[in-house]
């Protein structure tokens, strides 16, 4: 088997795994990339455009395969509809493949994973639209909101959803955002290295390294193969994390020899950051629903090197009687919808549903209704979420500071893709004054 044929069967097992078994698309193309390590950066770069590319424009691209094909895509056999949707992908956004290529290779694969009496189908459908790829029929623009569910590969439910909370330009602006190739966001660990002197290590390491213009722990990260694979990732001295994500810390500002509740915290990002800023005072417990979830925290933890904090098993929902009133400051980063974060995560927009969003609402509600009692007379709550969808945010701090009135809203903000240069995230900070 030859190498192009091998990359094009592995994303075509990425993808199975995603739409067909229901994972996670980070976790399955990360798990893929860490068993082939072996590969070359190039393959390795391959296999993750077409994988995330395929993911991130599949309304797209099932919607330019139904115009040519009499067998619509959810009729499709799973392997079948794979290798054509991440082929179609290839003929519409990677020019530097030969269409001959693309359509050669689908076929090859179709009949090495026991399909030949397909091979034709799949050639000639393929061949087809390599052939048309220009005169595919996209929708009325007037019809605004199927123009941009298929434009943008993005659900109906949420491009209504958008419009009835943004404005028309805003949400082009996100959605345009979250098919943008952008570099990594992470966040120096101060307690072990400077800024300069990281930025100074990568770039030894041949990674193309941008400093954040106003926060002092955040850089951008490109043209590296597999981060892992890092020297300085290995040693702790930096953690992948957007910069809206590092605000929360920010906006808290911890005094040294604070403590600290992260009530869901992994994989730690932000426990991890007020750690840091405590300077080796205080304590940070970081907290989450499972031995899982746990388990990466201290995975973090231990990469860190820091000493003043830990990861606890713990139910957020679930009353904790000897923390109440203990915490200079609770962290509530809660389970949300993931609107916001649409552009590393590409499949949750398929996942997702309103009803779940609904139900999200409520269990945010549910977990503040808890966490709250945790903050001390004078301390601080920081509510935040990775989500643009204002039932989850806005609307939720009011209902909070209705519900509870000893605590005063000191300030919010609403972080928009492509609009703000960072994830789509909401921030709330909350004082408690008796």
């Amino acid at each position: 088997m030859g190498n192009t044929v091998n990359e094009r069967e592995l994303v075509m097992e990425v993808l199975l795994a995603v739409t067909r078994d229901g994972q996670y698309s980070h976790l399955a193309l990360g798990s893929m990339l860490e068993k082939y390590q072996y590969l070359s950066k190039n393959e390795r770069a391959f296999i993750t455009r077409v994988s995330e590319g395929t993911l991130e424009h599949m309304i797209e691209i099932d919607y330019i395969i139904n115009q040519f094909s009499k067998v619509k895509v959810n009729k499709m056999k799973p392997v079948i509809r794979a290798i054509v949707r991440s082929a179609v992908y290839q003929l519409k956004y990677m020019d530097s493949v030969p269409d001959s290529a693309v359509c050669n290779e689908a076929v090859k694969l179709a009949g090495k994973r026991g399909f030949s009496g397909l091979r034709g189908f799949v050639n000639g459908l393929l061949r087809n639209i390599s052939r048309n790829m220009d005169e595919v029929k996209y929708p009325d623009p007037s019809d605004k909101i199927r123009w941009l569910s298929v434009t943008y590969s993005m659900p109906e439910w949420i491009v209504k959803q958008l419009l009835s909370d943004y404005p028309e330009e805003t949400v082009a602006a996100i959605l345009e955002d979250f098919q943008k190739e952008k570099p990594t966001s992470v966040r120096c660990n101060l307690s072990k290295i400077s800024r300069e002197d990281l930025k100074k290590a990568l770039e030894e390491e041949s990674v193309t390294v941008k400093l954040h213009p106003t926060l002092d722990c955040a850089m951008y990260l490109s043209d590296y193969d597999y981060l892992g694979a890092l020297e300085c990732f290995e040693k702790g001295y930096f953690q992948v994390q957007d910069v809206s994500s590092m605000e929360v810390a920010v906006w808290a500002a911890p005094n040294e020899g604070d403590y600290i509740i992260d009530v869901c915290a992994a994989p730690g990002g932000k426990s991890l950051h007020l750690a840091d800023m405590l300077r080796g005072t205080g304590h940070v417990e970081a907290r989450d629903l499972t031995e899982y979830k746990v388990n990466l925290i201290l995975d973090n933890i231990e990469r860190s090197g820091l000493n003043n904090i830990d990861a606890v098993c713990m139910d957020a929902t679930v009353p904790d009687e000897t923390s109440i009133d203990k915490a200079d400051i609770v962290i509530a980063d809660i389970p949300c919808s993931g609107l916001g974060v649409l552009g590393k995560k590409t499949d949750l927009k398929y996942k997702m549903t309103e009803q779940m969003q609904q139900d999200l609402v409520k269990l945010q509600r549910e977990i503040l209704s808890v966490v709250h009692r945790y903050v001390k007379p004078g301390g601080k709550l920081l509510y935040s979420t990775c989500t643009i969808h204002r039932a989850e945010n806005e609307e939720n701090a009011k209902w909070f500071e209705a519900q509870y009135p000893e605590f005063e809203k000191v300030r919010e903000r609403q972080f928009i893709p492509g609009v703000d240069e960072s994830d789509g995230f909401y921030i709330a900070e909350f004082r408690r004054n008796v």
